[in-house]
């Protein structure tokens, strides 16, 4: 018998790859949207709404587990009207209703589900929840008929639980007595970051172990200012901790999302843009701080699975990978002895057995049982000289035999299934892999870096840009749509102004200008100073918040306070800074309270404390002089420098427009001259590349 074709439900025209995984559930779906609400309202329904996204595992097993079931799917479409939102697609809508859950339950994560009024007030949360009841906790198919018998009978109550959220949500944090931050700040994140790292494996806490690059940026910031070799050990073991282990793809490279061991090798798979963008800074950083070619390395085999998997034909990049195929999670990068036999020589095997710590039982233990799955998941125990001496060949013999290993490995492992790609392109990410891709090029000298980064700044400003100069949040299969919020404005500023650093091309500077009056405008709280995350004429939910705390990637506040002071130090425009300066006072009690959740916040106060350094560099032709200038400042770890080049043609005319001071900078004796101001007091020009780095060098940094 020929089975029906499942119907669509309302996600079937969405653009987004985790909506569709929906469209043939037989809930009958909305997506956000007023038809769904207005629906809810005339039928005196609650909202059953779940949101997730398409790399989230346990998303994926809600899904196969209730959603595609008919009985529970007629539970909700007969009680409720049912919303599915992307989180990435709409982090205004997740941000609210994931500090509901917390306020309600003490938790949060995805899928992440919440009941509400048709007017948007919830009145349940909760995570993952599974079809039956399991171990204490209750099932979809025993919680939605108490949840319809909540509202049909019991509104007294639900009232009682929306006056309590609603209280909790709206309180005022009274910024009254904040702190003063000063260096003083700074040496006290330090202590606190200092106490808790894992000398045994690197990071921080035992597990799960989050990879939190903004704290290896902090703490390089740290190792600059005082010299304390304790913060760039600890950026350096964890750096070195997370390549070796299993978080990292040794075949196929790129980070998976964390580990949840505290050892670094039993990855949750999902694998991130944003993960990949940002830590490709801290292995750029690193690189530039210590000259250790290992991070140089890292830099280059991220990138090479980003362009490789993650670009898009036209030039931005994708979100993520998903962690599962074939509804099993990690399946894609899993290896049995018998794979590996079948595909690699007998002494590849062996080389490659030893290097990356297979065993026939498998070295990859499943999460909750703990139990031997019989695969391994590769990942480096010892140094390359301990594997070469067990099987008795030379590095340089061991070298050659893995590189052929992995090549092997690769193309065996495209034959399968992949995991689902999320091709939903997002501003926001794609401004921090532009940044990503410009600090790359400027440390390890790849000139293809900078063509990606311009080719996705290209990408974002030319089809994700609203009628009023603002940008959108969202891109797919041709539609971009959704209101941008402040992390876009945030991250795509950040990538502007470090293309600017890298190209020196004047456009750049200016649209990283014209986006940051945009976000003043639009996000600024006007009363107590800092950005909301939704603009002035976003669609309001329930509250306008406003986010300092750093998550997966950093908040847009710490990403905007360093915007602000780098675009006042290169405009010469106090505006900016002042702004920067207010930011940080309103959250000064946020910053002090936290300082781990804060660390990119506190990498801005590092900045602004100074000494700031900046440095134009004016030359009458494209001479080598001014290269060899630009390339020493570019392979040197100088967070607290900016860079102007005041070359030839109109890059001279936009300049002086932007930034007014440049004007009086010239070469002297029709050489290139690099002109270096410290805290605002310029030093003598400097007419080569070593005298200028002694200039620089000389600003020392305060230590009050």
């Amino acid at each position: 018998m020929i089975q029906e074709p499942r119907a669509l439900n309302r996600l079937a025209n969405e653009k987004s790859p985790y909506l569709l995984q929906h469209a043939e559930n037989p809930v009958d779906w909305f997506p956000w949207s007023q038809e769904a609400f207005d629906k809810a309202r005339i039928e005196n329904k609650p909202i059953f709404l779940s949101i997730g996204y398409s790399s989230c595992h346990w998303c994926h097993v809600m899904a196969h587990e209730s959603f595609e079931d008919s009985n529970v799917a007629r539970l909700l479409n007969e009680n409720f009207v049912s919303i599915k939102v992307d989180r990435e697609e709409r982090p205004d809508i997740d941000r609210v209703y994931m500090r509901v859950a917390q306020l309600m339950t003490g938790r949060g994560g995805w899928p992440l589900t919440i009941v509400m009024t048709p007017d948007k007030q919830p009145f349940f949360a909760a995570t993952f929840i599974p079809k039956e009841d399991s171990y204490g906790q209750i099932g979809m198919l025993h919680l939605i008929p108490r949840l319809h018998e909540l509202w049909s009978t019991n509104r007294s109550n639900i009232d009682e639980v929306l006056s309590r959220v609603h209280s909790a949500l709206t309180k005022e944090n009274p910024q009254s007595g904040s702190p003063k931050l000063s260096v003083r700040t700074l040496e006290e994140s330090f202590q606190t970051l200092s106490a808790a790292f894992d000398e045994e494996h690197g990071g921080f806490g035992s597990s799960p172990k989050f990879p939190s690059p903004h704290i290896m940026m902090l703490l390089l910031r740290e190792w600059k200012r005082t010299g304390n070799e304790r913060a760039l050990h600890m950026v350096e073991k964890t750096l070195h901790a997370m390549r070796d282990g299993g978080l990292f793809d040794q075949i196929g490279y790129g980070f998976h999302r964390y580990s949840t061991d505290s050892e670094w090798n039993r990855p949750h798979f999902e694998k991130m843009l944003y993960d990949q963008a940002l830590l490709v800074i801290s292995y750029a950083e690193a690189y530039q701080a210590t000259k250790n070619e290992e991070y140089a390395s890292v830099v280059r085999e991220v990138l090479t699975y980003v362009n490789r998997d993650l670009r898009d034909p036209g030039g931005a990049y994708y979100s993520a990978e998903d962690a599962d195929t074939e509804n099993q999670e990690g399946r894609f990068y899993l290896w049995s002895l018998s794979q590996l036999q079948d595909a690699l020589s007998p002494d590849e095997f062996n080389a490659f057995r030893h290097r990356f710590d297979i065993t026939p039982e498998g070295n990859y233990q499943e999460e909750t049982t703990e139990d031997h799955t019989g695969r391994s998941i590769p990942h480096i125990k010892q140094p390359l000289t301990a594997t070469a001496d067990v099987i008795g060949v030379s590095t340089a013999q061991l070298l050659k035999m893995l590189a052929s290993a992995r090549e092997k490995l690769l193309a065996a492992r495209y034959k399968q299934a992949r995991p689902n790609r999320d091709e939903k392109i997002l501003a926001d990410w794609n401004g921090l892999m532009i940044a990503a891709l410009a600090i790359a090029a400027r440390a390890i000298g790849e000139n293809s870096y900078v063509e990606s980064a311009q080719q996705a700044a290209e990408f974002i400003l030319s089809r994700l840009r609203s009628q009023d100069g603002g940008l959108l949040h969202t891109y797919r299969a041709g539609h971009a749509k959704i209101r941008a919020f402040l992390d876009d404005y945030a991250f795509m500023t950040w990538g502007l102004i470090e293309l600017y650093e890298t190209t020196f091309e004047p456009r750049y500077l200016e649209i990283a200008r014209d986006l940051s009056s945009y976000s003043l405008r639009h996000f600024w709280d006007r009363e107590s100073s800092g950005f909301f995350f939704s603009s002035d004429d976003s669609e309001q939910i329930m509250m306008r918040d406003k986010e300092t705390h750093d998550g997966p990637v950093p908040s847009g506040n710490s990403v905007s306070v360093l915007n602000m002071i780098r675009l006042a130090r290169i405009l010469g425009d106090e505006t900016f800074e002042g702004r920067a300066s207010a930011t940080l006072a309103a959250f000064a009690n946020d910053i002090t309270a936290d300082h781990a959740g804060h660390a990119m916040m506190l990498a801005g106060l590092d900045l602004i404390l100074g000494p700031s350094c900046e440095v134009v560099i004016a030359t009458p032709h494209n001479s080598e002089e001014a290269s060899e200038m630009i390339r020493m400042l570019s392979r040197s770890f100088l967070s607290n420098v900016s860079v102007l080049l005041r070359a030839t043609g109109h890059q001279v005319e936009d300049l002086d427009r932007l930034a007014s001071f440049t004007r009086f900078y010239r070469p002297v004796g029709n050489r290139a001259t690099a002109y270096v101001c410290i805290d605002r007091n310029c030093l003598p020009a400097a007419t080569n590349a070593d005298e200028m780095m002694r200039l620089i060098d000389s600003g020392g940094r305060k230590s009050d």
